[in-house]
């Protein structure tokens, strides 16, 4: 059987923990931040854990880990 690929948008946005959690950052930091409010910015900041139907596809797309 042919090695499997790992998608590269998935090896640059997500990390996934030593307990199998996945990480994401957070979206909509990029550009038009001045259309945001304050409190929508500053709740922004940090990495987030998935929802578990989300991870599972990341895991998928990742198939010997992001280490």
């Amino acid at each position: 059987m042919p090695k499997l690929k790992t998608k590269a948008s998935v090896k640059k946005r997500f990390r996934i923990t030593a307990t199998g959690k996945v990480l994401s950052g957070p979206q909509g930091k990029q550009h038009n931040l001045m259309a945001r409010t304050q409190k929508a910015k500053r709740s922004a900041r940090g990495n987030q854990v998935l929802e578990a139907s989300d991870a599972r596809t990341v895991r998928q797309w990742a198939p010997y880990g992001l280490g």
